[in-house]
């Protein structure tokens, strides 16, 4: 068996395990940084109020302009409890759309496999469509 051979019968095995580290990677990120962010929050809002809830709401609001507003206020220096809160709700929620985003990228350019990479489109359109909705 040629080199050329064994490196095209070990490739898929290891296209499928680079992939798992990759889902993992972002999973694990996404998740980890979220609950620090949230910590931080929490943590915050408690030693200056003696409380741990937050009295807002965000009805009325899409996604993407929770997001906006908190970039916002980091971008004129507004740091207070509820934005690291904000944040790591942002956070978590966006894990799992750069998962998406990830497969669909890594099955079109990598894998090149039409079928899963527009099935992992569609899903991609459809949380995309779903973060613009109030």
């Amino acid at each position: 068996m040629s080199q050329a051979t064994i490196a095209t019968a070990a490739s898929p095995k290891q296209s499928v395990h680079i992939m798992e580290l990759l889902v993992g990677y972002i999973l694990q990120v996404g998740v980890l940084l979220s609950m620090i962010l949230i910590a931080v929050g929490v943590v915050w809002r408690w030693f200056n109020t003696g409380t741990l809830g937050f009295d807002y709401t965000i009805s009325g609001m899409n996604f993407f302009e929770f997001v906006l507003t908190d970039i916002q206020q980091m971008a004129a220096g507004t740091f207070r409890p509820r934005l690291f809160a904000n944040l790591g709700i942002a956070t978590l929620m966006l894990t799992p759309y750069v998962r998406v985003l990830a497969s669909m990228l890594y099955f079109g350019f990598v894998e090149r496999n039409r079928k899963y990479t527009m099935f992992t489109g569609f899903v991609f359109v459809v949380l995309t469509c779903s973060l613009f909705l109030r």
